[in-house]
């Protein structure tokens, strides 16, 4: 018997490959020399065994450090799969061949149906996005029986385990090397069997009714943004987990403010002498907070004063954004006989010397 070849070099790898590195290399190796792709080619068959034993191998970690340091007589015989037929190794490795090619082999565990995801609009004031709100939010469409807690079986009993295909939902056929898996024609892949359904539901597990669910809007929450509540979407079948809530968020107009991201903008409307003389007054958020601003002497229409921190709190970490207020100057449209003398001394008084215009 000819001596066998290094394991490391069967695959293409280094001595110090990772365990991925090594799960990677089989895969390739495999699906190159796999039977179902090589058919009556005894070359590929040999070498699908030979990657095969390599990985058995490699990929175990004590077999792997015995095989370092004694190399093949270390492991005394222990992987040899030159005798062995190709349906053996695949009734061997159902599980690495189940990771590699998708689960073939009708053994591993049934992954069960998650309940659809559902979608909701839901619209809160400037002030609630603000200070955070919890708000109820109607759904409408399947939700899990009371009756039966969502198995479907009728109180007092339980769904009975599939006896074709022992719970997994899958029955195995092998057509040559290859094992092939289909859904269960018993169970029809559910895995179990509800012998006596519940009369609530009829067995679905779900019934159709619309049911209340408290959402969380945290403080911050900002127009178009959506928000996910687990668990509280449609239920899954014979009691599979629900799925999901999404939230999409509306947020209503406010008469007095705007929201720029976590920025705050208002408009404030003073008189031409506050502007000129600078003022002082409180804005009043719509949370109830008041935020003084103070107006220097000689602010111009237009001018913007921001006050630091106080806008809008920032989700997921510390700290709030400004409030900018915009600055308008109200011009009186009709003057008294006294108010437009005043007006004009202080014209007078006002304006550059190289504007005045000359009595001449």
């Amino acid at each position: 018997m000819s001596a066998k070849r290094d394991y490391y070099e069967i695959l293409g790898l280094a001595q110090d490959a990772s365990d991925e590195d090594i799960k990677r290399a089989y895969r390739k190796a495999a699906l190159k020399h796999h039977p179902d792709r090589n058919q009556g080619d005894k070359e590929a068959e040999v070498k699908f065994k030979e990657a095969t034993e390599a990985y058995s191998v490699l990929s175990d970690k004590d077999k792997r450090a015995t095989y370092d340091r004694f190399g093949h007589a270390g492991l005394q015989g222990g992987a040899d799969f030159s005798g062995v037929g190709v349906g053996d190794i695949f009734s061997q490795f159902q599980d690495i061949f189940a990771d590699f090619f998708g689960d073939q082999t009708g053994r591993r565990g049934r992954r069960q149906a998650r309940g659809a995801d559902v979608r909701v609009d839901a619209r809160i004031t400037l002030r609630e996005s603000m200070v955070g709100v919890k708000h109820e939010v109607t759904v409408e469409g399947l939700a899990p029986c009371e009756g039966c807690k969502g198995s479907g079986a009728a109180p007092g009993t339980s769904p009975e385990t599939c006896r074709t295909c022992q719970g997994s939902g899958q029955v195995a056929t092998q057509r040559g090397f290859i094992m092939f898996s289909s859904t269960c024609p018993t169970c029809r892949g559910q895995g179990n069997i509800i012998t006596t359904p519940c009369s609530s539901c009829s067995g679905r597990g779900a019934v159709e009714r619309q049911r209340k669910v408290l959402v969380t809007f945290p403080a911050g929450i900002d127009n178009g943004q959506r928000l996910r509540v687990p668990g509280q979407g449609m239920p899954g079948p014979n009691g599979a987990p629900s799925g999901d809530l999404y939230v999409d968020v509306t947020l209503e107009a406010h008469p007095d403010f705007e929201r720029d991201g976590a920025d705050l903008v208002t408009r404030e409307n003073i008189s031409f002498v506050e502007a000129a003389m600078g003022t002082e007054f409180d804005v009043v958020l719509p949370d109830g907070t008041e935020v003084p601003v103070e107006i220097p002497s000689g602010t111009q229409p237009g001018t913007v004063i921001t006050a630091r921190g106080h806008g809008m709190q920032l989700i997921g970490r510390r700290g709030r954004g400004d409030l900018h207020v915009v600055v308008n100057v109200h011009v009186p449209k009709k003057l008294s006989r006294k108010a437009r003398k005043a007006f004009e001394e202080l014209e007078d008084e006002l304006a550059p010397p190289m504007s005045r215009r000359s009595a001449s």
